[in-house]
């Protein structure tokens, strides 16, 4: 079983704790004494008296709330067979219903509600020596009673409002880590997927041509180590950014001492830029890709829309190399001034039998990329034969500078 440690209180917590109970069991002597105190009976006197004595509840009410509302409520009913003035009583029964309130919002029901009935019990006993007449008595304890209903339907609601945010803040945390391992497993994929496709087909051209052509298989054998090589530093680069801790930095900040550093590559993430590297990675497993630049260069693209374009072009490559049999495809980057379209066609069978028509990761990590950035994305055979995946990402408008008179 694991340890379980207890905090043990220091010295001044103790003696505090010790001040705040001696103080709450003078309570009720001190408001039996002084609502009779002062000379010729001063009701000024006593309500500075009655404040003081339930003053001296409050350290208490933050360490044990039912006990001080108990002390409470002695206090009150010992003050009561005094008979004083009606007015003398009333921040007493006003601090009870505080406490209630307090106890129906920190408490649960069955803590809260026995309070409750208490508290009424005790006020309307001390009706019964600050009333006369019947009437007057009836009227006052309805009054109490609404009261002390309200300051706990104003705890509940306090309560309920402090789960329902708590629920939110423990859904919303929730969905972000969600969120956060699809966004995980869709760079891992992408990573991955793409080198293991060209590492299989390398590996199986070498393996065909190993006795017959030495120099082709070692130039397989070439591939297949600088692709590993890419695979590996990528993922390395991944993992480095998941294992950046927040709190570790501001641990080694607040200690002055150098955050440690993974020895992996500080490579920027991949982008359209890089489209040659992976057209020529391509062609090493033997699909020839075609690009073509449609629109202006323009501004520079805003990293996650360089990053998620790239990645689909990579997916969709995979897809053809391994699943369209075809020699060759087409890679389209259509750039706007509102958004960046993309698109990637191959010439393939009419109907290849392992079409990732949306089986697998690769079709749903892409479309996720493209909603995620509020795009479109589509992908299915085309009717002529072979396959089509389009992705248009809208770009974020130009800021416009200040107007000039």
């Amino acid at each position: 079983m694991p340890a379980t440690t207890t905090a043990v209180p220091s010295v001044t917590e103790r003696v505090s704790g010790v001040l705040a109970w001696c103080m709450a069991a003078a309570h009720p002597f001190v408001l039996f004494f002084g609502v009779q105190a002062g000379p010729f009976r001063s009701t000024e006197l006593r309500l500075v008296l009655t404040t003081a004595g339930i003053g001296m509840l409050l350290p208490l009410a933050r360490r044990r709330p039912e006990a001080a509302l108990g002390l409470l409520l002695v206090g009150l009913l010992a003050a009561a067979t005094t008979r004083p003035a009606p007015e003398l009583v009333y921040l007493p029964v006003l601090a009870a219903d505080v406490g209630v309130g307090w106890l129906a919002a920190r408490r649960p029901l069955r803590v809260a509600v026995p309070a409750a009935l208490a508290a009424l019990l005790a006020q309307i006993a001390a009706a019964l020596y600050t009333t006369s007449g019947q009437n007057v008595f009836v009227t006052t304890s309805l009054a109490l009673a609404l009261a002390l209903l309200t300051a706990g339907l104003l705890g509940r609601s306090v309560r309920e409002r402090r789960t329902h945010a708590a629920e939110l803040r423990a859904r919303t945390a929730a969905e972000a880590v969600t969120a956060e391992r699809l966004r995980i497993a869709r760079e891992l994929h992408d990573v991955i997927a793409h080198s293991i496709g060209v590492i299989a087909i390398q590996a199986g051209v070498g393996r065909r041509v190993i006795d017959t052509q030495p120099a082709e298989a070692r130039n397989a054998l070439a591939t297949i180590e600088t692709t590993s090589r890419e695979t590996l530093a990528g993922l390395r680069r991944t993992l480095g950014a998941l294992r950046a801790s927040p709190k570790d930095a501001a641990e080694h900040a607040a200690a002055h001492t150098p955050v440690p550093r993974d020895p992996a590559p500080l490579d920027p993430a991949p982008g359209l830029a890089d489209l040659d590297r992976l057209v020529a990675s391509t062609a090493d497993a033997g699909v020839r890709v075609e690009v073509r630049h449609l629109g202006g260069p323009g501004r520079s693209l805003p990293p996650e829309i360089d990053l998620a374009a790239y990645r689909i072009v990579q997916e969709s490559l995979t897809n053809v190399v391994r699943h369209a049999s075809t020699p060759a495809c087409r890679v389209t980057v259509d750039r706007s001034e509102d958004a960046l379209l993309v698109e990637i066609t191959d010439d393939g069978p009419a109907k290849p039998p392992t079409a990732p028509t949306g089986a697998g990761y690769g079709i749903v990590g892409m479309r996720e990329r493209a909603a995620l950035l509020g795009g479109r994305f589509s992908a299915g055979p085309r009717p002529g034969g072979g396959f089509h995946v389009t992705a248009a990402l809208p770009l974020p408008l130009p800021r416009k500078g200040p107007r000039t008179p």
